[in-house]
């Protein structure tokens, strides 16, 4: 399943993109400006955009320059025929591709599965970065290094890479088995308690007051995160 968010503050536009790219393996999600995009983006994978520029609340160019300092997803803007300004800056903030409005169905849909073609098979995802900072708390993944509040702190390879996954996807919640999938390479069978054991070893070296954690929080009944911002 292939998850494409069409962002477009005309609702008509958004329902006629959804009709053209009716298809079983394409699941549709909906944003009508800029800041609600990148929320859509935060809580989901998303493997294609198609975004409009001219929105309100936060337009689509700078929503794409948000995106693209985490993500090379693609990014088709939707444009008025005659605005070849705003392909032109659409391509040059980070745009893949563009399509015209009235839109032609099948060159919508051949333009979402060329895109679509080329992210998946290449497996470009998250941009490359060395430094995680939240709060008091940094990760330099070039050094390896953790400080808290400039203090630098001694972690085993595995809390490590727990608290690497967790800053670096700012409030995405991970559960107990995502975790240990991603961190152990293994199967989760029985994971929980590992990786509960774990995350109790990381709050004794990260946080002021394990018991009351400030970074690493649980979501009942669902896993782990570290908020988007902590003050």
């Amino acid at each position: 399943m292939q998850n494409i968010l069409i962002c477009d503050d005309e609702r008509d536009i958004v329902n006629a993109l959804k009709i053209y790219l009716s298809d079983p393996d394409y699941k549709i999600f909906e944003a009508f400006n800029g800041k609600e995009a990148i929320e859509v983006l935060e809580k989901n994978e998303i493997h294609l955009i198609l975004l409009d520029l001219m929105m309100p609340v936060m337009d689509g160019i700078t929503a794409m320059a948000k995106i693209r300092e985490t993500s090379n997803v693609p990014i088709i803007v939707l444009t008025a025929k005659s605005e070849d300004t705003d392909k032109i800056l659409g391509l040059n903030v980070g745009a893949d591709d563009y399509v015209t409005k009235p839109f032609n169905p099948l060159e919508v849909r051949a333009r979402v599965r060329s895109q679509l073609r080329r992210y998946l098979k290449l497996g470009a995802g998250a941009v490359v970065k060395e430094t995680y900072t939240n709060g008091g708390l940094e990760l330099n993944d070039l050094s390896r290094e953790v400080l808290v509040d400039g203090e630098k702190v001694q972690l085993t390879p595995k809390e490590y890479e727990i608290l690497k996954l967790l800053i670096s996807n700012p409030n995405k919640v991970f559960s107990p088995s995502e975790i240990y999938s991603e961190v152990w390479k293994e199967k989760p069978f029985g994971s929980d308690n590992t990786v509960a054991v774990h995350i109790r070893h990381l709050r004794e070296k990260i946080e002021i007051n394990p018991a009351q954690p400030h970074y690493i929080k649980v979501i009942f009944g669902q896993g782990y995160k570290i908020p988007k911002v902590v003050n």
